[in-house]
């Protein structure tokens, strides 16, 4: 493991639950949104994550380990896809609104806003422990200077 793959990693790990954030924040503020561009009502976003990988080989030290096996080493994590959800809409009997069908429903993403608000609040968690591990390591490399200045 190198100097800094923990930094890497903790860095790694607030992109993705920025972006986790993002897409959250997103669904919330289009809850209600019941015409887009592509017509019809907003379709909620789903967020993917990969685990990133780096080959011992693309290290610039790459070292075999005692079988000659290449070995792999977290990198840290991304996003692998925003997919839209599948779920159908919620259709609701509103007559007098403007995009309401032949029937008088008017179709409304199916977005759960308290299910929406947990992911957010556990997006924002995850964050925050991204960014103690950041410091934790910060501080042990700190101590560490301190050590060998002695």
């Amino acid at each position: 493991m190198g100097f800094f793959d923990g930094y890497n990693i903790s860095t790694s790990g607030m992109n993705a639950q920025r972006e986790r954030i993002n897409i959250v924040s997103a669904n919330l503020a289009n809850a209600q949104t019941t015409s887009t561009i592509g017509g019809g009502p907003y379709k909620k976003q789903n967020i993917v994550f990969e685990e990133l990988l780096m080959h011992e080989k693309e290290r610039s030290n790459a070292i075999k380990n005692h079988n000659n096996i290449e070995q792999t080493t977290l990198r840290g994590v991304g996003v692998k896809t925003i997919t839209e959800s599948l779920d159908n809409p919620v259709m609701r009997y509103e007559p007098s609104h403007p995009d309401a069908n032949e029937k008088g429903y008017v179709a409304y993403p199916n977005i759960n806003p308290v299910v929406e608000m947990t992911d957010l609040i556990e997006a924002l968690r995850t964050y925050e422990s991204n960014i103690a591990a950041f410091q934790t390591h910060k501080n042990m490399d700190n101590k560490t200077l301190e050590i060998l200045k002695q």
